[in-house]
C-alpha cells in the first residue's frame, strides 16, 4: 500500500475517541482560511475528481478498522476539503456497510453543498459539521480567502440545501477571529443567519493551534464566554 488515509485514533474536543479520514492532497482546498492549521492552500480549486484511488482508501481504512473495537466516530476532515473526493459516497457508504458500529462525521467548509452530487454522497453519513465564518462578504474575504465564485451566500445556501436533503445529524461550526468577525454587526448578522437556518447545535470555534497566518492569536476563556452570550444558545469548543 502506497500510504495510509487514516490518522489517529485520537480524543476529539467534540467527537470523542475519532479516527480520522484523509482523502484530499495536502491543502487541496476550495478555501485559504487565515486560521487553518494545516497552513496555507497551496492548490486553491473547486473541480471534484478522485484525487486518490477510492478503492485504495476503502483498503487502508479496512486494515485499521479490523483493528479497532472502541471507537465513537469516523471522521473525514484531514488537511483538505473531503468533499472534493468523488469517491467520497463510495467510501461512506463502504464502511456503513461493513462497520455499521461506528458513527460516519463529515466536516466540511461547506462550498460544495449546492452539488447534488455531494448531497448524495454525503447522504449515508451520521453526522455534517459545516462551518460559516462569515456573514458579510468583507470579513468572509479576510478570513476564508475563498476559490473564484465562492462568497457567504453560496456558504449559507449550501448549508440550507444540506439541511433540506440530509436526514442525519447537522452541527454548524462558527469559527470567531477577532477585529474581522466579531463585531456587534457582524455577530447580528450570525444570529440572523442561525435564526433562517434553523440548526439547533452550534459550535463557537477559536484558534488553539497556530493558524496559516502569523498574527492569529489564541483568546482566553472569558472571551469566547463573552461572544457565545451574544450568539445566544451557542456550545463553545474547548481543548481538553
Amino acid at each position: 500500500m502506497t500510504r495510509k488515509y487514516w490518522y489517529g485514533p485520537i480524543r476529539s474536543r467534540r467527537l470523542g475517541r475519532s479516527l480520522g479520514v484523509d482523502v484530499i492532497p495536502h491543502k487541496t482546498c476550495s478555501l485559504d482560511c487565515v486560521y487553518c492549521e494545516c497552513g496555507a492552500t497551496n492548490s486553491l480549486t473547486l473541480e471534484r475528481k478522485e484525487y486518490f484511488p477510492t478503492n485504495e482508501i476503502i483498503d487502508s481504512l479496512d486494515d485499521i478498522l479490523k483493528q479497532i473495537s472502541d471507537l465513537d466516530y469516523i471522521t473525514f476532515a484531514g488537511s483538505g476539503e473531503p468533499t472534493l473526493h468523488t469517491g467520497l459516497g463510495k467510501i461512506i457508504g463502504f464502511l456503513k456497510e461493513k462497520y455499521p458500529q461506528f458513527k460516519v462525521a463529515v466536516l466540511t467548509n461547506a462550498t460544495l453543498l449546492n452539488d447534488p452530487d455531494v448531497i448524495e454522497d454525503l447522504a449515508k453519513a451520521d453526522l455534517i459539521v459545516p462551518s460559516l465564518d462569515a456573514v458579510s462578504g468583507e470579513a468572509f474575504e479576510k478570513i476564508n480567502r475563498p476559490a473564484k465564485n465562492i462568497s457567504p451566500e453560496t456558504i449559507i445556501s449550501g448549508i440550507k440545501n444540506l439541511k433540506n436533503s440530509f436526514h442525519g445529524e447537522i452541527w454548524l461550526e462558527i469559527f470567531i477571529i477577532p477585529g474581522i468577525n466579531d463585531h456587534e454587526t457582524e455577530l447580528d448578522l450570525f444570529k440572523d443567519a442561525i435564526s433562517k437556518l434553523g440548526i439547533k447545535k452550534v459550535q463557537l470555534n477559536t484558534l488553539d493551534r497556530p493558524g496559516a497566518v502569523s498574527w492569529l492569536k489564541p483568546v482566553s476563556k472569558e472571551y469566547k464566554k463573552e461572544i457565545a452570550s451574544k450568539l445566544g444558545d451557542v456550545e463553545i469548543v474547548n481543548r481538553e
